[in-house]
C-alpha cells in the first residue's frame, strides 16, 4: 500500500489543522490506519489510530481530547483533526498502515512521506 499525506502547514497555537492521507490499493478498508510524529531530534511517536470499521480509535496521552481521527474507506482515505494546537505539537506528521486487525502503537509496517505541521507561540 502506498500513502500520500497532506493538510500541513504554519498555524497559531490554538488553531486548527486537518491533515489526509490517501492510501492506494483495494485493500485499504481491511487495514488499521496510524498516524506518527516526529519532531527534531526526538523519535517517532504514535499519534492515533483507527480500525478498519472505525469502531475503536486509540490516541496519544498528549493528544487525547484535542485531536480525532476518522477515515472514509469509500476514498481510501484517513483524516487526523487537529484543534488547539500547541506549540509542542510541531513536528513531521506521517501516516501509516497496519495490516492486522488490532490497534496497536506499533507495527505498522507501511509509513507514507511526512507533512511538515509548524505550531507558533
Amino acid at each position: 500500500v502506498q500513502l500520500q499525506a497532506s493538510g500541513g502547514g504554519l498555524v497559531q497555537a490554538g488553531g486548527s489543522l486537518r491533515l489526509s492521507c490517501v492510501a492506494s490499493g483495494r485493500t485499504f478498508s481491511t487495514y488499521v490506519m496510524g498516524w506518527f510524529r516526529q519532531a527534531p531530534g526526538k523519535e517517532r511517536e504514535f499519534v492515533a489510530g483507527i480500525s478498519w470499521s472505525s469502531a475503536s480509535t486509540a490516541y496519544a496521552d498528549s493528544v487525547k481530547g484535542r485531536f480525532t481521527i476518522s477515515r472514509d474507506n469509500g476514498n481510501n482515505t484517513v483524516y487526523l483533526q487537529m484543534n488547539s494546537l500547541k506549540p509542542e505539537d510541531t513536528a513531521v506528521y506521517y501516516c501509516a498502515a497496519r495490516p492486522w486487525p488490532n490497534i496497536a502503537t506499533r507495527d505498522y509496517p507501511y509509513f507514507g512521506q511526512g507533512t511538515q505541521v509548524t505550531v507558533s507561540s
